[in-house]
């Protein structure tokens, strides 16, 4: 070996013979949990709620949606029409959350104009009656299709007799409906 090499082979010896005479690094004591410190357990899986339990309302909306019927070029209620309204204020008192939309209809004959008042007058008289019986007016819209929107087609006076009518329809509120106490 050549005199310059041999130092540093002796010196980097040296080194690897003190190195491996010390003790291994300490290792520390992993730490010990006590209560306050321990993680909190998983909270238990939330289950979804029970869904509702279906109801069957089918009596009480279809007495509620119930249209009502008008002579010709009249806005009169008869006793048949107020009938199936008396029917509806229990049903509307056991649901204060319901709100309905009274639409006036018309058969064809007669200008859009005209039809457009007289079906307006048909769907007041049906408000009219229910806020007479109890029902606040702020539940009870009102509009007027005249001729535009006929359920019965043709120009016989049967057909006529079908579109001369009002129609109710539930807006609000109405996702369940309560039988009114007693029915």
């Amino acid at each position: 070996m050549s005199a310059r090499v041999a130092p540093l082979v002796l010196t980097a010896a040296s080194l690897l013979a003190a190195c491996s005479h010390h003790a291994p690094p300490a290792t520390t004591p992993a730490p010990q949990q006590t209560a306050a410190s321990a993680p909190a357990p998983a909270p238990a899986p939330v289950s979804a709620p029970a869904p509702a339990p279906k109801v069957d309302d089918s009596a009480v909306r279809a007495l509620l949606t119930q249209m009502t019927f008008f002579a010709y070029d009249k806005a009169e209620l008869s006793s048949d029409d107020q009938t199936t309204l008396a029917a509806k204020v229990p049903i509307l008192a056991a649901n204060p959350g319901v709100s309905i939309r009274v639409s006036g209809n018309c058969d064809s004959r007669g200008s859009d104009e005209y039809n457009l008042a007289l079906g307006q007058r048909r769907a007041q008289a049906a408000k009219r009656y229910l806020t007479e019986h109890g029902i606040s007016d702020t539940r009870i819209a009102i509009i007027s299709y005249g001729k535009e929107r006929p359920i019965s087609a043709g120009e016989t006076e049967a057909s006529w007799a079908q579109n001369r009518n009002d129609q109710f329809e539930i807006t609000s509120g109405g996702d369940v409906l309560h039988s009114p106490q007693g029915n």
